[in-house]
């Protein structure tokens, strides 16, 4: 195939392979948003190792020494099986009690769970415009089961039907969406632009050819699914704290430290950081970081918002995501050229 129509269809594709998939990963993110925390963090969880993967297959792929073919076979051939068993498990979900419940459009709730959802969720805070009164208090404390608890059906009715605003819902998370559009771009800003672009200080050989493989991609894919899965274990900081927008911000600090590595195509900046450690130990700290701050601000964002905003608030989390890939990935051609 010639160059021009060739272009032209890998284009088409992957426009529409980007916009099914934008559309996939909101919605998955939008029921996740009304299920608890923890399970966002398996579904963040499952996206790095998706990223494992794929750089175990470019190792495998340079250490088997396979032709071109066989490799493009292998690549395609992996993701289909995973998307099939994806897809099996989906609709394994219906089957599931427990899906059933979160995942219905207006589920059933026994009078003792809403006590419990409004004593974890529905908490005195100003943004939600829930009063500090003596009533919460009361649900709080008053979880008996066998107790038959007296609901206000007047007050609960309203909320049952109104209609989540997005911009309400905006102004209650817009923190936690700063956050994440600035971790991602700070990622995608150097990650893979210029970090590809470093390489071994040692003398050519073995260790040279798979030093931006491991060091880079394996490396970063490991500890990124590492820093994920921590908020299984904890949370921290809460949703409060201005200790996690400082967080984010240091984070603006590996653009520079990446550029000062070993990258022998510069013309600009000079080589302050020419020991592969130096690079190892950056790219750890880097992945972890960027794992784990991705996953907690995904995870922080229900929290903030009343439980039927849930859904539209995970929703909105998934659009500053993209919008931090592609705020980085722009930020990454300037990164590049001052080098």
């Amino acid at each position: 195939m010639s160059p021009g129509p060739f272009f032209s269809i890998t284009m088409v594709s992957v426009w529409f392979i980007n916009s099914f998939c934008a559309v996939l990963q909101g919605s998955l993110f939008g029921q996740l948003g009304t299920m608890p925390s923890t399970y966002s963090t398996l579904f963040l969880s499952g996206q790095g190792l998706a990223g494992i993967f794929a750089a175990l297959a470019m190792l495998m792929s340079m250490a088997s020494g396979v032709d071109a073919q066989t490799s493009a076979l292998g690549y395609f051939i992996t993701p289909c099986v995973g998307i099939l068993m994806s897809i099996v498990c989906y609709l394994s979900l219906p089957h599931l009690e427990f899906a059933r419940y979160y995942l219905a459009k207006k589920p059933s709730r026994s009078p003792t769970h809403e006590l419990e959802t409004k004593a974890e969720l529905l908490q005195a805070d100003e943004k939600n415009g829930i009063p500090n009164s003596p009533q919460v208090a009361t649900l709080t404390l008053d979880l008996d089961p066998e107790k038959e608890p007296e609901l206000e059906p007047e007050l609960d009715e309203p909320q049952k039907l109104e209609k989540p605003s997005v911009f309400i819902v905006f102004q209650k998370i817009w923190l936690t969406a700063l956050c994440l559009v600035l971790v991602f771009t700070v990622t995608l800003s150097v990650f893979p632009a210029i970090t590809a672009m470093v390489t071994s200080s040692t003398s050519p050989g073995k260790w040279s050819q798979f030093f931006n493989p491991i060091c880079c991609f394996l490396l970063f894919n490991v500890m990124d699914w590492l820093g994920r899965s921590l908020t299984s274990y904890f949370l921290w900081p809460d949703e409060d704290s201005r200790l996690l927008p400082l967080l984010v911000c240091l984070r603006f600090l590996f653009v520079p430290l990446f550029m000062l590595c070993h990258v022998p195509e510069r013309a600009r900046l000079p080589i302050l950081f020419p020991q592969d450690a130096y690079f190892i130990t950056f790219m750890l700290l880097f992945a972890v970081s960027n794992g784990y701050l991705v996953s907690l601000t995904m995870c922080l964002a229900p929290r903030q918002v009343l439980p039927h905003e849930r859904e539209v608030a995970g929703a909105l989390m998934t659009f500053f995501l993209a919008l931090g890939l592609s705020c980085g990935a722009s930020l990454s051609f300037l990164f590049k050229a001052l080098l």
